[in-house]
Protein backbone atom coordinates (compact mmCIF):
# COMPACT_ATOMS: atom_id res chain seq x y z
CA UNK A 1 0.00 0.00 0.00
CA UNK A 2 1.35 3.88 -0.62
CA UNK A 3 0.60 6.64 1.48
CA UNK A 4 0.33 8.89 -1.85
CA UNK A 5 -2.44 6.76 -2.65
CA UNK A 6 -4.46 6.60 0.16
CA UNK A 7 -4.37 10.49 0.29
CA UNK A 8 -5.91 10.19 -3.16
CA UNK A 9 -8.88 8.33 -2.00
CA UNK A 10 -9.65 10.92 0.43
CA UNK A 11 -8.61 14.16 -1.54
CA UNK A 12 -11.39 12.45 -4.04
CA UNK A 13 -13.68 12.11 -1.78
CA UNK A 14 -13.94 8.33 -1.23
CA UNK A 15 -14.51 6.73 2.09
CA UNK A 16 -11.32 5.09 3.54
CA UNK A 17 -11.17 1.92 4.43
CA UNK A 18 -10.14 0.57 8.01
CA UNK A 19 -7.09 -1.24 6.42
CA UNK A 20 -6.29 1.91 4.71
CA UNK A 21 -6.42 4.12 8.05
CA UNK A 22 -4.79 1.56 10.08
CA UNK A 23 -1.52 1.47 7.52
CA UNK A 24 -1.60 5.42 7.47
CA UNK A 25 -1.74 5.80 11.16
CA UNK A 26 1.04 3.39 11.34
CA UNK A 27 3.34 4.98 8.95
CA UNK A 28 2.48 8.35 11.45
CA UNK A 29 4.19 6.15 14.22
CA UNK A 30 7.18 4.91 12.90
CA UNK A 31 8.46 7.78 10.72
CA UNK A 32 7.58 5.83 7.03
CA UNK A 33 5.20 8.48 6.21
CA UNK A 34 6.47 12.11 5.87
CA UNK A 35 5.36 14.99 7.60
CA UNK A 36 4.30 16.52 3.75
CA UNK A 37 2.13 13.08 3.52
CA UNK A 38 0.94 14.07 6.49
CA UNK A 39 -0.34 17.52 5.69
CA UNK A 40 -1.83 16.46 2.61
CA UNK A 41 -4.16 13.63 4.42
CA UNK A 42 -4.76 15.99 7.29
CA UNK A 43 -5.58 18.53 3.97
CA UNK A 44 -7.34 16.56 2.02
CA UNK A 45 -9.85 15.35 5.31
CA UNK A 46 -10.69 19.35 6.01
CA UNK A 47 -11.89 19.72 2.43
CA UNK A 48 -13.72 16.16 2.14
CA UNK A 49 -14.12 15.13 6.10
CA UNK A 50 -14.61 11.28 7.16
CA UNK A 51 -17.80 9.14 8.05
CA UNK A 52 -18.29 8.28 11.40
CA UNK A 53 -17.12 4.75 11.00
CA UNK A 54 -13.21 6.32 9.32
CA UNK A 55 -13.59 8.96 12.40
CA UNK A 56 -13.79 5.49 14.67
CA UNK A 57 -11.36 3.58 12.74
CA UNK A 58 -8.72 6.61 13.03
CA UNK A 59 -9.39 7.20 16.85
CA UNK A 60 -9.30 3.33 17.78
CA UNK A 61 -6.08 3.11 15.15
CA UNK A 62 -4.45 6.22 17.37
CA UNK A 63 -5.35 5.04 20.39
CA UNK A 64 -3.33 1.53 19.70
CA UNK A 65 -0.47 3.50 18.02
CA UNK A 66 1.27 2.94 21.62
CA UNK A 67 0.43 1.32 25.00
CA UNK A 68 -2.89 0.93 26.27
CA UNK A 69 -3.72 0.87 30.06
CA UNK A 70 -5.96 -1.55 32.14
CA UNK A 71 -6.83 -1.27 35.64
CA UNK A 72 -7.58 -5.17 36.29
CA UNK A 73 -7.16 -4.58 40.29
CA UNK A 74 -9.53 -1.73 40.35
CA UNK A 75 -12.81 -2.48 42.57
CA UNK A 76 -14.81 0.61 40.52
CA UNK A 77 -14.74 2.33 37.48
CA UNK A 78 -12.36 3.58 35.86
CA UNK A 79 -13.49 7.44 35.08
CA UNK A 80 -12.23 10.65 33.35
CA UNK A 81 -12.88 14.35 31.78
CA UNK A 82 -11.56 16.12 29.33
CA UNK A 83 -11.96 19.66 28.61
CA UNK A 84 -11.74 22.11 25.36
CA UNK A 85 -10.19 25.11 27.13
CA UNK A 86 -10.82 28.15 28.41
CA UNK A 87 -9.79 30.41 30.87
CA UNK A 88 -10.07 30.12 34.63
CA UNK A 89 -11.03 26.43 33.93
CA UNK A 90 -9.00 24.68 36.94
CA UNK A 91 -12.09 22.27 37.33
CA UNK A 92 -9.72 18.99 37.09
CA UNK A 93 -7.98 20.44 40.19
CA UNK A 94 -11.78 19.54 42.21
CA UNK A 95 -13.41 17.29 40.31
CA UNK A 96 -10.97 14.44 40.41
CA UNK A 97 -10.68 14.35 43.94
CA UNK A 98 -14.31 14.27 44.35
CA UNK A 99 -15.49 11.62 42.20
CA UNK A 100 -12.51 9.66 43.68
CA UNK A 101 -14.50 10.13 47.52
CA UNK A 102 -17.42 8.74 45.45
CA UNK A 103 -16.03 5.67 44.86
CA UNK A 104 -14.80 6.40 41.30
CA UNK A 105 -10.79 5.69 39.99
CA UNK A 106 -9.69 8.82 38.10
CA UNK A 107 -6.55 8.54 36.01
CA UNK A 108 -6.35 11.94 34.78
CA UNK A 109 -3.79 12.41 32.04
CA UNK A 110 -3.59 16.20 31.41
CA UNK A 111 -2.22 19.10 29.50
CA UNK A 112 -0.34 22.28 29.15
CA UNK A 113 -2.06 25.43 28.49
CA UNK A 114 -2.78 26.25 24.39
CA UNK A 115 -2.92 29.33 22.94
CA UNK A 116 -4.87 31.42 24.95
CA UNK A 117 -6.17 28.86 27.47
CA UNK A 118 -4.87 27.87 30.94
CA UNK A 119 -3.23 24.01 31.50
CA UNK A 120 -3.92 21.53 34.09
CA UNK A 121 -0.25 20.27 34.31
CA UNK A 122 0.87 23.55 34.46
CA UNK A 123 -0.93 24.17 37.44
CA UNK A 124 0.36 21.43 39.37
CA UNK A 125 3.95 22.20 39.04
CA UNK A 126 3.27 25.34 41.07
CA UNK A 127 3.29 23.01 43.56
CA UNK A 128 7.09 22.32 44.38
CA UNK A 129 7.90 18.38 44.40
CA UNK A 130 5.01 17.65 42.89
CA UNK A 131 6.06 14.80 40.41
CA UNK A 132 3.47 15.15 36.29
CA UNK A 133 5.63 12.48 34.88
CA UNK A 134 5.92 9.56 37.55
CA UNK A 135 6.82 6.20 36.48
CA UNK A 136 4.02 3.49 35.68
CA UNK A 137 4.13 1.83 39.36
CA UNK A 138 3.55 4.97 41.27
CA UNK A 139 1.35 6.51 38.79
CA UNK A 140 -0.87 3.03 39.28
CA UNK A 141 -0.41 2.86 42.97
CA UNK A 142 -1.34 6.35 43.80
CA UNK A 143 -4.46 5.67 41.66
CA UNK A 144 -5.17 2.81 43.68
CA UNK A 145 -4.55 3.88 47.05
CA UNK A 146 -5.79 7.19 46.47
CA UNK A 147 -8.18 6.98 44.23
CA UNK A 148 -7.18 9.84 41.97
CA UNK A 149 -3.86 11.11 40.48
CA UNK A 150 -3.28 13.93 37.75
CA UNK A 151 -0.45 13.56 35.14
CA UNK A 152 0.82 14.38 32.47
CA UNK A 153 1.00 12.45 29.22
CA UNK A 154 3.56 9.88 28.75
CA UNK A 155 5.19 9.24 25.19
CA UNK A 156 4.14 5.79 24.89
CA UNK A 157 0.29 6.89 25.25
CA UNK A 158 -1.12 7.68 21.22
CA UNK A 159 1.95 8.73 20.01
CA UNK A 160 0.84 8.87 16.45
CA UNK A 161 -1.47 11.67 17.77
CA UNK A 162 1.76 13.70 19.27
CA UNK A 163 3.64 13.32 15.53
CA UNK A 164 0.38 14.04 13.76
CA UNK A 165 -1.06 17.31 15.84
CA UNK A 166 2.27 19.08 15.49
CA UNK A 167 2.18 18.98 11.31
CA UNK A 168 -1.39 20.67 11.75
CA UNK A 169 -0.43 22.75 13.96
CA UNK A 170 1.92 24.27 11.29
CA UNK A 171 -0.62 23.73 8.35
CA UNK A 172 -3.51 25.13 9.21
CA UNK A 173 -5.78 21.74 9.53
CA UNK A 174 -6.85 21.63 12.94
CA UNK A 175 -9.98 22.96 12.69
CA UNK A 176 -11.55 19.34 11.63
CA UNK A 177 -14.16 18.01 14.17
CA UNK A 178 -12.89 14.76 12.47
CA UNK A 179 -9.47 15.30 13.37
CA UNK A 180 -9.74 17.07 16.76
CA UNK A 181 -12.42 13.75 17.91
CA UNK A 182 -9.36 11.71 16.82
CA UNK A 183 -6.99 13.51 18.66
CA UNK A 184 -8.71 13.87 21.92
CA UNK A 185 -9.79 10.47 22.28
CA UNK A 186 -7.04 8.24 20.95
CA UNK A 187 -5.37 9.86 23.87
CA UNK A 188 -7.74 9.69 26.38
CA UNK A 189 -9.26 5.91 25.33
CA UNK A 190 -5.16 4.93 25.63
CA UNK A 191 -5.72 5.25 29.36
CA UNK A 192 -8.06 1.92 29.48
CA UNK A 193 -11.43 4.09 30.71
CA UNK A 194 -14.74 2.69 31.54
CA UNK A 195 -16.33 6.17 31.20
CA UNK A 196 -15.59 9.87 30.22
CA UNK A 197 -17.01 13.12 30.17
CA UNK A 198 -16.22 15.69 27.61
CA UNK A 199 -16.46 19.58 29.07
CA UNK A 200 -17.03 21.38 25.60
CA UNK A 201 -16.99 24.66 26.30
CA UNK A 202 -18.39 27.98 24.13
CA UNK A 203 -18.31 31.49 24.02
CA UNK A 204 -15.33 34.14 23.55
CA UNK A 205 -12.78 32.27 25.43
CA UNK A 206 -13.31 29.38 24.03
CA UNK A 207 -11.81 27.46 20.98
CA UNK A 208 -15.35 26.17 19.59
CA UNK A 209 -17.05 30.28 20.04
CA UNK A 210 -19.94 29.11 18.13
CA UNK A 211 -22.80 26.99 20.27
CA UNK A 212 -23.67 25.11 16.70
CA UNK A 213 -19.68 24.48 16.14
CA UNK A 214 -19.30 22.96 20.00
CA UNK A 215 -22.47 21.05 19.99
CA UNK A 216 -21.52 19.76 16.49
CA UNK A 217 -17.60 18.99 18.06
CA UNK A 218 -19.68 17.30 21.10
CA UNK A 219 -22.04 14.80 19.42
CA UNK A 220 -18.67 14.06 17.38
CA UNK A 221 -16.90 12.99 20.25
CA UNK A 222 -19.83 11.27 22.11
CA UNK A 223 -20.40 9.19 18.88
CA UNK A 224 -17.17 8.12 18.29
CA UNK A 225 -15.94 7.27 21.99
CA UNK A 226 -19.42 5.10 22.58
CA UNK A 227 -18.55 3.37 19.41
CA UNK A 228 -14.76 2.60 20.30
CA UNK A 229 -16.30 0.80 23.84
CA UNK A 230 -16.63 3.87 26.11
CA UNK A 231 -19.43 4.84 27.85
CA UNK A 232 -19.01 8.76 27.10
CA UNK A 233 -21.60 12.06 27.63
CA UNK A 234 -20.66 15.64 27.28
CA UNK A 235 -21.87 18.92 28.65
CA UNK A 236 -21.47 21.89 26.53
CA UNK A 237 -20.41 24.85 29.24
CA UNK A 238 -20.49 28.42 28.81
CA UNK A 239 -17.19 30.54 28.34
CA UNK A 240 -18.22 33.43 27.64
CA UNK A 241 -16.44 34.68 30.94
CA UNK A 242 -13.97 33.33 32.85
CA UNK A 243 -14.91 30.44 34.99
CA UNK A 244 -13.52 31.37 37.96
CA UNK A 245 -12.21 34.69 39.21
CA UNK A 246 -8.68 33.40 39.24
CA UNK A 247 -6.75 33.13 35.87
CA UNK A 248 -3.13 32.02 35.81
CA UNK A 249 -1.49 28.75 37.15
CA UNK A 250 -0.46 29.53 41.48
CA UNK A 251 -3.37 31.38 41.48
CA UNK A 252 -5.74 29.04 40.26
CA UNK A 253 -4.40 26.27 42.11
CA UNK A 254 -5.63 28.44 45.62
CA UNK A 255 -9.10 28.83 44.03
CA UNK A 256 -9.21 25.62 43.29
CA UNK A 257 -8.01 24.89 47.08
CA UNK A 258 -10.40 27.21 47.98
CA UNK A 259 -13.34 26.03 46.33
CA UNK A 260 -12.14 21.99 47.92
CA UNK A 261 -11.90 23.69 51.54
CA UNK A 262 -15.19 25.26 51.38
CA UNK A 263 -13.73 28.66 51.29
CA UNK A 264 -14.18 30.05 47.73
CA UNK A 265 -16.93 31.88 46.32
CA UNK A 266 -16.85 31.12 43.00
CA UNK A 267 -20.49 29.89 41.96
CA UNK A 268 -19.57 29.14 38.57
CA UNK A 269 -16.74 27.16 39.13
CA UNK A 270 -18.42 25.45 42.12
CA UNK A 271 -21.42 24.59 39.49
CA UNK A 272 -19.93 23.68 36.61
CA UNK A 273 -17.10 21.21 39.06
CA UNK A 274 -20.55 19.50 40.63
CA UNK A 275 -22.28 18.96 37.20
CA UNK A 276 -18.92 16.97 35.79
CA UNK A 277 -18.56 15.38 38.59
CA UNK A 278 -22.08 13.59 38.50
CA UNK A 279 -22.31 13.45 35.12
CA UNK A 280 -18.82 11.13 35.82
CA UNK A 281 -20.93 9.49 38.16
CA UNK A 282 -23.63 8.67 36.50
CA UNK A 283 -21.52 7.22 33.57
CA UNK A 284 -19.55 5.36 36.13
CA UNK A 285 -22.68 3.98 36.79
CA UNK A 286 -22.22 4.50 40.37
CA UNK A 287 -25.44 6.19 40.92
CA UNK A 288 -28.19 6.02 38.76
CA UNK A 289 -29.39 9.32 38.17
CA UNK A 290 -28.18 12.52 37.73
CA UNK A 291 -29.96 13.98 41.19
CA UNK A 292 -28.49 11.22 43.31
CA UNK A 293 -24.95 11.95 41.61
CA UNK A 294 -25.14 15.78 42.58
CA UNK A 295 -25.64 15.18 46.03
CA UNK A 296 -22.98 12.89 45.95
CA UNK A 297 -20.75 15.17 44.82
CA UNK A 298 -21.81 17.79 46.92
CA UNK A 299 -21.71 15.88 50.10
CA UNK A 300 -17.86 14.93 49.27
CA UNK A 301 -17.22 18.49 48.56
CA UNK A 302 -18.88 19.90 51.93
CA UNK A 303 -17.51 16.97 53.93
CA UNK A 304 -13.93 17.64 53.01
CA UNK A 305 -13.75 14.44 51.96
CA UNK A 306 -12.64 15.25 48.90
CA UNK A 307 -10.41 17.91 50.01
CA UNK A 308 -8.23 15.11 52.11
CA UNK A 309 -7.98 12.91 49.04
CA UNK A 310 -6.28 15.82 46.73
CA UNK A 311 -3.94 16.40 50.06
CA UNK A 312 -3.14 12.85 49.70
CA UNK A 313 -2.95 12.57 46.06
CA UNK A 314 -0.50 15.68 46.11
CA UNK A 315 1.67 14.43 48.52
CA UNK A 316 1.72 10.74 46.97
CA UNK A 317 2.90 12.66 43.91
CA UNK A 318 5.70 14.36 45.81
CA UNK A 319 4.29 17.22 47.32
CA UNK A 320 3.75 18.82 50.40
CA UNK A 321 2.05 17.05 52.88
CA UNK A 322 0.95 20.02 54.31
CA UNK A 323 0.15 21.60 51.03
CA UNK A 324 -3.78 22.25 51.92
CA UNK A 325 -3.00 23.71 55.25
CA UNK A 326 0.04 25.63 54.56
CA UNK A 327 -0.34 26.34 50.46
CA UNK A 328 0.28 29.87 50.71
CA UNK A 329 3.68 29.03 52.06
CA UNK A 330 4.65 26.61 48.95
CA UNK A 331 2.99 28.47 46.08
CA UNK A 332 5.09 31.17 44.13
CA UNK A 333 3.76 35.00 44.26
CA UNK A 334 4.37 37.64 41.50
CA UNK A 335 6.25 40.70 42.92
CA UNK A 336 3.76 43.50 42.01
CA UNK A 337 -0.17 43.01 43.20
CA UNK A 338 -1.80 46.10 41.50
CA UNK A 339 -5.41 46.85 40.90
CA UNK A 340 -7.05 47.17 37.42
CA UNK A 341 -9.70 50.26 37.82
CA UNK A 342 -12.57 50.57 36.06
CA UNK A 343 -12.55 53.41 33.46
CA UNK A 344 -16.45 54.27 34.10
CA UNK A 345 -19.06 53.43 36.29
CA UNK A 346 -22.08 51.14 35.13
CA UNK A 347 -22.68 47.27 34.69
CA UNK A 348 -20.46 45.14 32.96
CA UNK A 349 -22.09 43.34 30.41
CA UNK A 350 -19.45 41.81 28.49
CA UNK A 351 -16.37 40.62 28.75
CA UNK A 352 -13.71 39.59 25.99
CA UNK A 353 -12.44 36.44 27.79
CA UNK A 354 -10.00 35.39 25.12
CA UNK A 355 -7.99 38.39 25.58
CA UNK A 356 -8.06 37.57 29.68
CA UNK A 357 -6.16 34.63 28.52
CA UNK A 358 -4.22 36.43 26.30
CA UNK A 359 -3.20 38.87 29.74
CA UNK A 360 -2.08 35.97 31.17
CA UNK A 361 0.24 34.60 29.11
CA UNK A 362 1.58 38.35 28.08
CA UNK A 363 2.77 38.16 31.94
CA UNK A 364 4.45 35.06 31.39
CA UNK A 365 1.92 32.93 32.83
CA UNK A 366 1.70 31.10 29.76
CA UNK A 367 3.56 29.97 26.08
CA UNK A 368 4.37 31.87 23.30
CA UNK A 369 6.48 28.96 22.12
CA UNK A 370 5.85 25.15 23.22
CA UNK A 371 9.99 25.14 24.82
CA UNK A 372 8.92 28.11 26.67
CA UNK A 373 9.12 28.61 30.41
CA UNK A 374 6.53 29.98 32.46
CA UNK A 375 6.39 31.77 35.46
CA UNK A 376 3.80 29.61 38.08
CA UNK A 377 3.62 33.12 40.48
CA UNK A 378 1.52 35.72 37.68
CA UNK A 379 -2.03 35.94 36.71
CA UNK A 380 -5.32 37.80 37.64
CA UNK A 381 -7.78 37.46 40.39
CA UNK A 382 -10.48 38.76 41.80
CA UNK A 383 -12.11 38.81 37.90
CA UNK A 384 -15.32 40.48 38.09
CA UNK A 385 -18.34 38.71 36.21
CA UNK A 386 -20.73 40.24 33.97
CA UNK A 387 -23.99 41.64 35.63
CA UNK A 388 -21.68 43.24 38.08
CA UNK A 389 -22.37 46.86 38.92
CA UNK A 390 -18.93 48.96 39.22
CA UNK A 391 -17.69 52.50 40.14
CA UNK A 392 -15.03 54.52 38.01
CA UNK A 393 -11.76 53.63 39.79
CA UNK A 394 -13.30 50.56 41.38
CA UNK A 395 -10.94 46.80 40.88
CA UNK A 396 -11.95 44.97 37.53
CA UNK A 397 -9.53 42.03 38.84
CA UNK A 398 -5.96 42.17 40.44
CA UNK A 399 -3.04 42.03 38.29
CA UNK A 400 -0.31 39.49 39.64
CA UNK A 401 2.85 40.87 37.76
CA UNK A 402 6.63 40.37 38.15
CA UNK A 403 7.59 44.13 36.82
CA UNK A 404 5.55 47.08 36.97
CA UNK A 405 6.23 47.46 33.24
CA UNK A 406 3.89 43.94 33.04
CA UNK A 407 1.56 45.23 35.28
CA UNK A 408 0.55 48.25 32.99
CA UNK A 409 0.63 46.31 30.34
CA UNK A 410 -1.46 43.85 32.17
CA UNK A 411 -3.60 46.59 33.33
CA UNK A 412 -4.09 48.41 29.60
CA UNK A 413 -5.50 44.19 28.54
CA UNK A 414 -7.98 43.71 31.45
CA UNK A 415 -9.33 47.25 30.82
CA UNK A 416 -10.23 46.68 27.11
CA UNK A 417 -11.34 42.98 27.99
CA UNK A 418 -14.19 44.59 29.79
CA UNK A 419 -17.25 46.54 28.94
CA UNK A 420 -19.00 48.41 30.99
CA UNK A 421 -22.43 50.23 29.75
CA UNK A 422 -24.93 52.57 31.56
CA UNK A 423 -27.79 50.11 31.39
CA UNK A 424 -30.13 50.31 34.56
CA UNK A 425 -30.91 45.87 34.19
CA UNK A 426 -28.23 43.63 34.68
CA UNK A 427 -27.90 42.03 31.53
CA UNK A 428 -28.96 37.77 30.84
CA UNK A 429 -26.62 35.60 32.00
CA UNK A 430 -26.07 32.18 30.36
CA UNK A 431 -26.42 29.29 32.80
CA UNK A 432 -22.64 27.48 33.37
CA UNK A 433 -24.05 24.30 31.72
CA UNK A 434 -25.61 25.20 28.03
CA UNK A 435 -27.01 21.71 26.77
CA UNK A 436 -25.63 18.06 27.19
CA UNK A 437 -25.21 15.50 24.88
CA UNK A 438 -26.00 11.84 26.46
CA UNK A 439 -24.28 8.72 25.75
CA UNK A 440 -27.97 6.71 25.15
CA UNK A 441 -28.03 9.41 21.96
CA UNK A 442 -25.06 7.52 20.63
Amino acid sequence: MLPQEVIRHKRQGKVLSLEEIEFFVQGMTDGSISEGQLAAFAMAVIFNGMTLTERVALTRSMRDSGSVMSWPDLDGPVLDKHSTGGVGDNVSLALAPIVAACGGFVPMISGRGLGHTGGTLDKFEAIPGYKTKPDNDLFRSVVKDVGCAIIGQTDDLAPADKRFYAVRDVTATVESVDLITASILSKKLAAGLDGLVLDVKCGSGAFMENPDDARALSESLVLVANRAGVRTSALLTDMSQPLANAAGNAVEMRNAVELLTNDGHDTRLRAATLALAAEMLVVGGLYPDNGQALEAAEEALTSGRAAARFGRMVSALGGPSDFIEWMDHYLPKADHVVPVPALKPGLVTTIDTRAVGVAVVELGGGRVRPEDDIDHGVGLTGLVEVGTRIEAGQPLALVHARTEDDAERAIARVQAAYTVSDMADAPEISSVVLDRVDFDDA
